[in-house]
């Protein structure tokens, strides 16, 4: 699992980070509880589904252009690799909102 953070380009890495961010937010709302914090987590998940489809495209077209430059056909092993870590952001920002939104439905109950 680490090899495939080391051989993530930027945008992809970006992307995860951006789409661990709600967890953060999440655990603190599960603590303390209020209407702001709770009022950032739409944006925030937001945030995490966009960076998810960013890193997802981004992994996408790099697919591609290895495909368009080398001539290989789609299933090349080195293609479907590609393809399937190109998954990885959005695995990584669906499953931290996941997550996230459990720790606010723990802060909603602490809050009332």
């Amino acid at each position: 699992m680490l090899d495939m953070f080391r051989q993530m380009g930027g945008v992809a890495l970006l992307s995860v980070l951006v789409a661990v961010s709600p967890i953060a937010l999440g655990a603190v709302y599960a603590i303390r509880p209020t209407e702001g914090r709770l009022a950032l987590m739409r944006p925030i998940s937001l945030a995490s589904i966009f960076g998810g489809l960013c890193g997802l495209t981004a992994g996408l077209i790099n697919s591609l252009r290895y495909v368009g430059n080398r001539g290989v056909p789609f299933d090349t092993p080195a293609v479907l690799v590609g393809l399937a870590e190109s998954l990885v952001p959005l695995f990584i920002a669906f499953g931290s909102l996941t997550v996230a939104w459990l720790c606010v439905a723990v802060g909603m109950r602490r809050h009332s």
